[in-house]
């Protein structure tokens, strides 16, 4: 199906899924949306062409093809159990949240005894590439479906890849996500460590960067730490919480110890519930937790 046959809706439309759906809407696509808490992203969209549906299952009967890009899986879980009280048979619920494998296998078999499909479509980038248009998506879904939506998909992500059957797109995101918030504990303890011993930010850095060990994950964290650009990395504590969590959750279903895992969740855990200055600081404060769990300060330049 084309712009002229696929009707789109979209759920949540944040920091991410605003530059998505306005993606969609300008590639041709039908657009219905649903009141979100910022009311000037779901105005911005009615002004480009979108519709505004009253309920999620007044959405759900609108369209055939709905996206969601929520926190994780209960509200994915609660998001989904409204819609389907709409959706028609034939249409596919694509789910673009980092969840967890384990409901989202649940809410497939669901769906399917509706006669919908889903797949899930898990994104790697930030805002600015959904603005872009440059996004990229890893993509679980059965093959017929992966081509249906893929044209669609293609609207916002400039790199859209097949993983396999419903699931693997989660399980693939989580893996990425171990690594990246991997990195992220390994930057704030060794951040801490050259303080402690005498080695400013900036001297690290001057090794660090153009190095082997430099990375794009590399660059946005420490554009936080050098230069106190908050907006260069916005992935909370509250995410890397919950992503570890759901790693774990994938672990223990397939029996498998994670020792590592644990031990990068534990980091961000007690980061978060340290407090400070809130649960919604994004990872690159992580070094600031880590020096005060250890009694000791981290400052960063302050933009």
């Amino acid at each position: 199906m084309g712009p002229a046959e696929e009707t789109v809706g979209f759920v949540d439309v944040g920091l991410m899924g605003h530059g998505m759906a306005r993606n969609i809407l300008e590639k041709g696509y039908p657009l219905t949306v649903i009141a979100h808490r910022d009311r000037t992203r779901v105005e911005d969209l009615l002004s480009r062409g979108a519709t505004e549906a009253g309920s999620l299952k007044e959405l759900g009967e609108y369209v055939s093809v709905v996206f969601i890009c929520a926190p994780g899986s209960p509200q994915v879980e609660a998001i989904v159990r409204e819609l389907k009280g709409g959706l028609k048979p034939g249409s596919v619920v694509v789910d673009c949240s980092t969840s967890d494998p384990n409901s989202t296998a649940a809410l497939a078999d669901d769906l399917e005894a509706l006669g919908i499909d889903l797949a899930d479509a898990p994104l790697g980038g930030t805002p600015v590439q959904a603005a872009e248009g440059t996004l990229g998506a890893m993509v679980g879904a059965r093959a017929a479906v992966f081509e249906r939506i893929k044209p669609v998909i293609e609207t916002w992500a400039a790199s859209v890849v097949h993983i396999g059957g419903i699931g693997d797109g989660h399980r693939m995101k989580l893996l990425n996500n171990f690594l990246s918030l991997g990195y992220g504990a390994i930057y704030a303890e060794a951040l801490v460590l050259a303080g402690k011993v005498g080695l400013s930010p900036e001297r690290f850095d001057s090794v660090i960067r153009g190095s082997r060990m430099d990375c794009g994950f590399y660059q946005t964290f420490m554009a936080y730490v050098l230069d106190g650009n908050r907006e260069a990395h916005k992935f909370t504590l509250t995410n890397a919480v919950k992503d570890l969590r759901y790693l774990e959750s994938m672990a223990n279903a397939a029996g498998l110890a994670n020792p590592v895992g644990n031990a990068v969740k534990n980091v961000y855990a007690a980061a978060h519930a340290g407090g400070g200055d809130g649960p919604e600081d994004y990872v690159p404060t992580l070094p600031e937790y880590v020096a005060r769990l250890n009694g000791t300060e981290f400052k960063t330049k302050k933009a």
